[in-house]
């Protein structure tokens, strides 16, 4: 590891970093790294000698005010969605795991932070239930009975066929968010094989994960549940399905004799508090709008990813003046 300290009165330090990722300067780094038989390596002497390209002082100040402007922004993206994940499981386990607006109303308080019209519709007591103690009249079932838990396809069978094709969403694609240099597959699938923004997966081997899918259309590949339901809100599903993760890692890790995994009949297992109709959606008026808000984020930060790295090499190669660069970006980043 290497510090650059940039001289100021001649290189931007942000700059400097932008056009360290641009694609001019990653190329000259593959051409000078040299290839041993373990370990790849770049001699640290030799670096001051690699080419790079440098406008003058103000111009990569603004070259580089426009790329971040895109950076701080999928940050703030970034933040924005933890805190938004954390009231939605922040509710979600006050609702269903500590019943605070029952016990609130059975000892004759009003549930706190709720309106009076939703506070009205959660029961006044607890009843016993397999699970033990449960507000009265909800309803205890499996996973796999209030959402579809559709396993993905053998994707090398369906190669792509002459038509538009889609990348495969593997494990590896879930775990980074994108699909950037994926396998591709024919994009002639049933639609449960197919997999949009917003969908939520499963990857049920492995390293066993739920997310909220936002990496662009692509092809659900084995190993992996997209879970749908025509039946309950997607918050519903998502949040039982994370609260039963880690439930779900442990069995996966006792089971890790080559890649750990769980089965159907564990979603069977793990059960759901499903309360009726009324006061559930009287929750998804608070609960959709959060999970829609971090969805949005996400998109809206991949749109600005592709948009920096766009803008990236034209900018430092002169190909695209600041000022339009400015036009685009006061066009995106709001």
């Amino acid at each position: 590891m290497a510090l650059m300290r940039p001289a100021s009165d001649v290189v931007d330090g942000r700059f400097l970093l932008y056009a360290f990722l641009a694609p001019f300067f990653q190329g000259v780094i593959r051409a000078r790294t040299i290839h041993g038989s373990t370990v790849d390596r770049i001699p640290l002497l030799n670096f001051p000698t690699f080419p790079i390209r440098v406008p003058r002082l103000k111009q990569q100040r603004a070259i580089a005010h426009i790329l971040g402007t895109l950076d701080d922004k999928i940050e703030l993206n970034r933040r924005t969605n933890r805190t938004l994940e954390e009231i939605a499981r922040a509710l979600f386990t006050s609702w269903f795991v500590a019943f605070d607006p029952v016990r609130a109303k059975a000892a004759g308080r009003q549930p706190a932070g709720m309106d009076a019209a939703t506070a009205a519709l959660f029961p006044t007591e607890l009843e016993a239930s397999e699970l033990g103690l449960v507000p009265k009249g909800w309803r205890v079932e499996g996973l796999d009975t209030i959402a579809r838990y559709v396993n993905g396809l053998a994707m090398q069978k369906y190669p792509p066929d002459g038509h538009d094709s889609l990348p495969v969403i593997k494990i590896a694609q879930l775990r980074r968010g994108d699909t950037e240099g994926a396998d591709r597959a024919s994009a002639s699938l049933d639609q449960d094989y197919i997999v949009n923004d917003g969908d939520v997966l499963f990857s049920w081997s492995g390293t066993l994960d739920v997310v909220l899918w936002c990496g662009g259309t692509g092809a659900l590949n084995q190993h992996l549940f997209k879970i749908t339901s025509i039946h309950t809100p997607k918050w519903f599903y998502y949040l039982w399905t994370c609260h039963h993760l880690e439930d779900f890692q442990a069995v996966a890790k006792e089971k890790a004799t080559t890649m750990g995994h769980i089965q159907r009949r564990h979603l069977s297992g793990a059960k759901a508090l499903v309360p009726d109709r009324p006061l559930l959606d009287a929750m998804s008026e608070t609960m959709a709008p959060l999970v829609d808000h971090i969805i949005a984020n996400r998109i809206q930060a991949r749109t600005l990813a592709t948009l920096r790295d766009a803008l990236l090499p034209r900018l430092l190669s002169g190909e695209m003046r600041v000022p339009e660069g400015e036009r685009l970006v006061a066009q995106e980043a709001i």
